[in-house]
């Protein structure tokens, strides 16, 4: 579960490295965030010559979480750490590139170009 003060992997290659959440869309109260919500964090790592830059306020898509996700036909889906892809308003991923394997409830969630980029589906 992934909530405000998380610290957060990004699995693209934007620049930012690390971030911490601070707020997660989708309502007021809303405590949470799972594979395929949006959320608003902080940079807290970035690489040097980027366009990403420490300290700035981005939009992250996540992709993978340590919290067993489960799927229609009974299984269990887990990953071994929390990580995010950053977006832009349109949800559109920022980067050319992601790394990591990526979970088939992003396609079903609308994300077909982050999808054509991901290396391997889980």
């Amino acid at each position: 579960m992934i909530q405000e003060r998380s610290i957060l992997k990004v699995a693209d290659n934007s620049g930012a490295k690390i971030v911490r959440c601070f707020r997660i869309l989708g309502g007021t109260r809303r405590r949470y965030a799972r594979i395929g919500d949006i959320l608003v964090a902080s940079v807290q790592v970035a690489e040097p010559r980027k366009a990403i830059k420490k300290k700035q306020i981005v939009r992250a898509l996540v992709v993978r979480q340590r919290q067993a996700t489960r799927r229609p036909d009974g299984s269990y889906v887990r990953f071994d750490e929390n990580a995010v892809v950053l977006v832009d308003a349109k949800k559109e991923p920022l980067a050319t590139r992601v790394f990591g394997p990526m979970p088939r409830e992003l396609k079903e969630r609308g994300y077909e170009k982050l999808m054509t980029m991901a290396e391997d589906l889980v």
